[in-house]
C-alpha cells in the first residue's frame, strides 16, 4: 500500500486553527477545479506502508525524518500498527501538505472535506467564504518543501496522531475579481514553518489519515 496522502488577508479568521496557519501567509484562491470523484478515489492519502520485517528498523533507518523526542512515540505506533512505515508516511505527508494547500487556494471544498477532519474543514470553508465575499482570488504556488520531519507521535487507545514540522517556500499573489494584483509576488517566495497533525483510527477499515490540526512552528 502507498503512503500518499499558507499570506491570508482576512484577520477576522486568525482565531481559527487551520486558517491561522495557512491563511495569514498565503490567503489567495483560484477558481475551483474539481477532480472527478472516480479519479480522486484512485489517490490514496497517507495510507500505511507495507509491513516491515523489523519494526525497530523503520525508526533506525528513518534518520533525519524523526525529530528529538518523537522516537518513542513512533516506536509505540509501529508496535501497534506494523504497517506503519516512517519514510513512506513522511512522503505521503508531503503530498498531503501540497494537496491541502492547493485545495484551499482554489477553494475546493470537496477536496478539503476528503483530506481534513470536520473541524479543520469548517475552518477552511469559513476562510474561503470570507475571501469570496471580498472578491479575492488566490494565485499561489508551492515552490518547494525544504523539510518534513515527525516531531511528535502518540497513540491514545486506537487513535494515532502524528505531527510533522514542514518548512516550505510559497509564492503568493492575491488578485481582485478583475485579475489585478492587490498583494504578493510570484517572484518572491515566502518561507513558512508549520506543524501539521494527522490522525487515524488504526483499527478502522479506512486506511487514510486526515489532517486534524495545524499550528505555526516556532
Amino acid at each position: 500500500m502507498y503512503v500518499i496522502v499558507i499570506l491570508a488577508m482576512i484577520a477576522g479568521f486568525l482565531a481559527l486553527r487551520l486558517y491561522s496557519v495557512l491563511g495569514k501567509r498565503t490567503g489567495h484562491e483560484q477558481e475551483p477545479a474539481l477532480r472527478p470523484a472516480d479519479e480522486r478515489a484512485k489517490v490514496t492519502v497517507l495510507q500505511p506502508g507495507p509491513v516491515a520485517q523489523n519494526g525497530g528498523d523503520s525508526v533506525r533507518l528513518a534518520e533525519g525524518l524523526i525529530g528529538p523526542g518523537a522516537e518513542n512515540g513512533v516506536r509505540a505506533l509501529i508496535a501497534a500498527d506494523r504497517s506503519f512505515d516512517v519514510p513512506q508516511f513522511v512522503d505521503g505527508a508531503k503530498s498531503a501538505y501540497k494537496m491541502v494547500l492547493e485545495a484551499f487556494w482554489r477553494g475546493d471544498r470537496d477536496e478539503l472535506a476528503w483530506l481534513c477532519d470536520d473541524d479543520v474543514r469548517a475552518s477552511f470553508e469559513d476562510a474561503i467564504a470570507a475571501r469570496e465575499a471580498d472578491g479575492h482570488v488566490l494565485d499561489n504556488r508551492l515552490v518547494r518543501i525544504e523539510k518534513a520531519q515527525i516531531v511528535e507521535a502518540s497513540l491514545n487507545g486506537r487513535i494515532a496522531e502524528v505531527a510533522l514540522r514542514f518548512e516550505a517556500d510559497i509564492a503568493a499573489v492575491t488578485r481582485d475579481k478583475d485579475g489585478n494584483v492587490v498583494a504578493g509576488s510570484m517572484t518572491d517566495a515566502v518561507g513558512t514553518k508549520d506543524v501539521w497533525t494527522f490522525t487515524r483510527d488504526i483499527r478502522s477499515a479506512d486506511p487514510n489519515w486526515k489532517l486534524s490540526e495545524t499550528d505555526e512552528a516556532a
